[in-house]
């Protein structure tokens, strides 16, 4: 959780929770990521392979596209399933095998609340798949664009659960480079669900790959200074304010104008924020990096125990006691609707080589 960047927290923290109570709550953290930690290691150096088939999965339909593939809703043994289906020649010749190796890799060690879960995973001559937990209600994105922006209890209900899910995913030395709305889906009670790992890394030290969605890149990544964990509470902030806005912070018609404002980094907030989400977002927002909340020897503490926080009850939101302000509705489809493409397969297996642990 803390690493070796200097500083302290800001006066800005609560003092609302007596200094017992937080101890022991930060030693039930500890004991809690230690444990995830061992489990993580151990799967992670020992990869499963090829745990289904494809004609054990009912394929029903598209619910999204990317460079190279296709997210389908799929049945198996009448659990609805999202499954991911890639293309190898594509991310051959994009240049993507390290990444989808990695993130395979990945997916198949961490167990989060917060996160989905991966379910099977196998491949064929043409294909590799993922078959992962199905987020019924919809992605963050699209709930965000009907209902314009959130209220600040709302917006902080999620913004909990994704540095909870941050908390553990850095403790194991992961990455993930990609938040943003279109990655956060809704389960059915109305809690998070962070998806798509292709830019997931696990990273001992520091990474240099410019990759992200522009509007949430760090200044770091960048200027290409080499990061870590940073840019993740970096994006935190970009997306608290996107949540309490309705957009973000640094918007412009092409990336590079974007850059040129995120290396600025001079932004307005609305008039609405009230002054503890100002004060978080401007100690996310932060480009030097010993000044930026959830980089600092505090790590993640810097961040829970912030005034704007000073409601959140972090264990009843773990354990999802907290009622959701938004409860997606049962009987709705909360995706779009993309049209269907034949799968074609080759006659012998393409690429064995560069997927051999997949």
């Amino acid at each position: 959780m803390g690493n070796n960047s200097s500083s302290t927290s800001s006066s800005s923290s609560s003092g609302a929770m007596s200094n017992a109570t937080q101890a022991h709550i930060d030693a039930q953290v500890s004991s809690y990521l230690e444990n995830a930690k061992q489990e993580f290691d151990t799967k992670y150096a020992q990869p499963s392979k090829q745990t289904a088939k494809l004609d054990e999965f009912n394929l029903q339909r598209t619910v999204g596209t990317g460079s190279f593939g296709r997210v389908m809703i799929v049945q198996h043994t009448n659990q609805p399933l999202a499954l991911k289906i890639m293309e190898k020649q594509t991310i051959v010749k994009l240049k993507q095998v390290e990444h989808t190796l990695s993130e395979k890799r990945i997916l198949q060690a961490i167990k989060f609340p917060f996160l989905v879960n991966l379910v099977y995973t196998f491949k064929d001559n043409s294909h590799l798949y993922l078959a992962l937990e199905f987020a019924n209600g919809g992605e963050m994105f699209t709930h965000l664009r009907t209902v314009g922006k959130y209220p600040e209890d709302q917006t902080r209900f999620y913004a909990a659960q994704v540095t909870l899910a941050f908390e553990y995913l850095h403790y194991l030395s992961i990455i993930y480079r990609d938040l943003k709305p279109e990655n956060i889906l809704f389960a059915s009670d109305g809690y998070l669900k962070i998806t798509d790992f292709g830019f997931a890394k696990l990273v001992r030290d520091r990474t240099y790959t410019l990759c992200g969605t522009p509007e949430y890149i760090a200044p770091e990544i960048i200027l290409s200074r080499g990061y870590n964990k940073s840019v993740d509470y970096w994006a935190l902030g970009i997306l608290i304010f996107e949540m309490a806005a309705g957009y973000p912070p640094f918007y412009a018609d092409q990336p590079i104008q974007i850059y040129e404002k995120i290396v600025q980094g001079k932004f307005k907030f609305p008039s609405h924020f009230s002054s503890e989400v100002k004060d978080l977002v401007r100690n996310l927002l932060q480009a030097d990096l010993t000044k930026r909340y959830g980089n600092l020897k505090n790590g993640t503490r810097d961040i829970k125990y912030h005034k704007w926080f000073t409601a959140i009850n972090w264990i009843a939101i773990f354990e999802k006691r907290v009622k959701a302000p938004h409860i997606p509705k049962s009987d709705k489809d909360h995706y779009e609707k993309y049209e269907e493409k034949p799968m074609t397969q080759s006659a012998t297996e393409l690429y064995p080589a560069e997927f051999d642990s997949f």
